[in-house]
């Protein structure tokens, strides 16, 4: 594994997207398809990032957007910790904001707040200087797919590489409020005074999305995900409104999208956190794979999303625990779940103060349930 992922082998101009080398563990891509598996597949959402010693220091030499914006430098930490750990997936090292960037806001990470919009949307009147063109916000997303490219070559084959895009009220939440929010009700605001306008720029959004991600595997992802992180903010009739029409939009559009190109369909999966009370609504879309959070019982899920492939959901904070009592849990988790059909991960991305070595602990508690 060392040498398979050495930093600067297999050196290639990040322009051939062709001849990758050949995938030599396939079991999340089986599992996603209803496939049976040798042993239950495990990855974890933001596992490239700042619980790795490696990675801060890293960012003390380069600021966060710039990693994103460099196809090497995105390349090296979305490898970090598939040489550290036993993972069956990788995906790629950037951020769901790159979109709103890419329309023509500015987004910068300040240290102790996080991603902030120094100038968000406060009147529909500015929705006319966003650029919503679907193939000019996707030409100014190229260094995503560089790195894409890149690092296909760089795992050579040893897991898949998921690419990803935020969803477009997460999107949209973030664009309105400026930055997080524990209400969103800036944003809840245009939901429920301008909806004709938020419903435009949602149906836009999920445009450049699409293509976004059909570019992405054009450019070698093998999985995606969408992020759907700010559902529980919303009620079932808003989240029916302002949320399941533009998931319907991206899945299809993606699918005939790739159709069109006359490439295979991947797997997509949509994790729509704190979205328990739309399960139903979820398992009449077209992603194949469900992600859940950590507040759902696997039991209820499987009940509720018959013929979907599941993913999650252990408690981010469970990794907190010791590492026996995260052992217990960690296969209580998987037994409930069973081996088909499913994907082990968190119920949401890892928290930066975590210790690898606990990690560790839970990536190798996933494998032993066979």
């Amino acid at each position: 594994v060392i040498l398979l992922l050495n930093r600067g082998m297999c050196d290639v101009p990040v322009s051939d997207k062709t001849n990758f080398p050949p995938l030599l563990n396939d079991r999340a891509l089986k599992a996603a398809r209803g496939e049976p598996v040798d042993r239950v597949p495990v990855w974890i959402m933001r596992q490239a990032g700042r619980y790795l010693p490696e990675f801060r220091e890293l960012r003390t030499k380069h600021d966060f957007f710039h990693i994103c914006r460099t196809p090497e430098l995105a390349c090296e930490v979305t490898l970090q910790p598939i040489r550290r750990f036993d993972l069956d997936a990788s995906i790629i090292f950037s951020d769901i904001l790159v979109i709103p960037q890419a329309m023509g806001m500015e987004v910068v990470m300040e240290p102790g707040k996080g991603p902030v919009f120094p100038s968000p949307l406060t009147d529909v009147s500015q929705l006319a200087s966003l650029n919503t063109n679907p193939n000019l916000v996707a030409n100014n997303l190229t260094y995503v797919y560089d790195a894409i490219t890149l690092t296909r070559h760089r795992l050579q084959g040893k897991v898949p590489l998921i690419g990803f895009s935020g969803a477009p009220w997460t999107l949209f939440s973030y664009m309105v409020e400026g930055g997080g929010s524990t209400t969103q009700s800036k944003a809840k605001k245009w939901l429920y005074i301008h909806t004709a306008e938020t419903k435009k720029l949602l149906y836009q959004m999920s445009e450049c999305i699409v293509e976004y991600l059909v570019r992405q595997v054009d450019a070698g992802a093998q999985m995606l995900q969408l992020f759907e992180s700010h559902a529980g903010i919303l009620n079932e009739r808003l989240f029916t409104e302002f949320c399941l029409p533009y998931f319907m939009q991206i899945a299809q559009g993606v699918k005939s999208g790739l159709a069109a190109r006359g490439k295979e369909p991947v797997p997509m999966i949509l994790f729509a956190k704190d979205g328990h009370y739309a399960l139903q609504l979820l398992n009449e879309l077209p992603f194949e794979v469900i992600s859940l959070d950590w507040t759902i019982e696997p039991e209820k899920a499987r009940k509720i999303l018959p013929g979907k492939c599941l993913q999650g959901n252990l408690d981010p904070c469970a990794l907190y625990c010791s590492k026996d009592q995260l052992e217990r849990l960690t296969r209580e988790m998987v037994s409930k779940f069973g081996k088909g059909s499913y994907i082990a991960n968190l119920g949401h991305g890892i928290y930066p103060d975590m210790e690898p070595d606990h990690v560790q602990c839970f990536v190798d508690a996933v494998h032993s349930c066979c």
